[in-house]
């Protein structure tokens, strides 16, 4: 029988399981790998929003990452939450200790919910920006988040992808999930080819849905997924998409506000 293969989640805990971790470990088992997590926070939330967030200790974090590698070696790794500048600084020295070759790493530079809360201090996201990037294989930010991260504006998806490429990773996308009043939603996968820079745009009809709680979270699990299982990162890229499409079109509809993914049947 073949091992699934294992795939990290370094992220938040979502009490109402629509993102964080326990989105990204539903993810991989609908994909059929196995999935573990290192917790970065706590938070207080539903699909009304983050009310409070508790930051798990650094040197918790750093000693889950050690065991974890000790028993259950990664096949890739996605990074969501971080929380603060010091669990920033541990996970980036955790990867830049790995040996080589290095497993693929997913980043997913989540800056801020959904609802507006502040999930990564300053100091966090200069250090993200200025080192973590360099270790990931594909950084995932939505335009809002890139903009932050390059200092350009919002409007301009490819422009964004070279830009966010351009810190050091090997691939970007910019997802446009979240704009609103189009009929199509369009993400920017930029990457190196051969030495040539390749940008694609991937489109796909727009779903109308409250439904959209943890797509971001959803969707760099996914690219992880398609990585550690050998895809190549635009095909990883391609069938994230199109899994997070699934899990919309068959969310469960719980909640008030923005409610969680069908990923579990997702998969199917």
């Amino acid at each position: 029988m073949r091992k699934p293969p294992v795939v990290w989640t370094i992220a938040g805990f979502d009490p109402s399981s629509g993102a964080g971790v326990t989105a990204d470990l539903k993810t991989i088992a609908a994909l059929g790998g196995y999935g573990v997590a290192c917790i970065t926070a706590l938070t207080v939330q539903n699909t009304l929003g983050v009310q409070r967030v508790e930051v798990v200790s650094a040197e918790t974090i750093r000693q889950t990452l050690r065991a974890l590698l000790e028993d259950l070696p990664p096949a890739a790794i996605k990074i969501g939450m971080l929380a603060t500048a010091e669990i920033t600084g541990v996970v980036s020295e955790f990867l830049e200790a790995l040996p080589e070759p290095r497993c693929p790493v997913v980043l997913d530079p989540i800056l801020r919910s959904s609802s507006g809360a502040c999930l990564l201090e300053p100091q966090g996201v200069r250090l993200l920006r200025g080192w973590l990037i360099r270790m990931a294989t594909v950084v995932t930010p939505n335009r809002a988040e890139a903009a932050a991260l390059t200092g350009l504006a919002e409007d301009d998806g490819e422009a964004l992808a070279l830009a966010v490429r351009q810190l050091g990773a090997k691939a970007a996308v910019v997802t446009g999930g979240d704009a609103a009043g189009d009929e199509y939603s369009e993400d920017v996968l930029a990457y190196e080819l051969e030495g040539m820079e390749m940008v694609e745009t991937l489109r796909a009809p727009r779903i109308l849905s409250q439904a959209t709680h943890g797509t971001g979270c959803a969707f760099s699990t996914a690219i992880a997924f398609g990585l550690a299982d050998g895809k190549s990162i635009p095909r990883a890229v391609t069938a994230a998409k199109a899994f997070v499409g699934r899990a919309i079109e068959r969310a469960p509809g719980l909640g008030q506000g923005k409610g969680p993914m069908g990923l579990e049947r997702a998969g199917e």
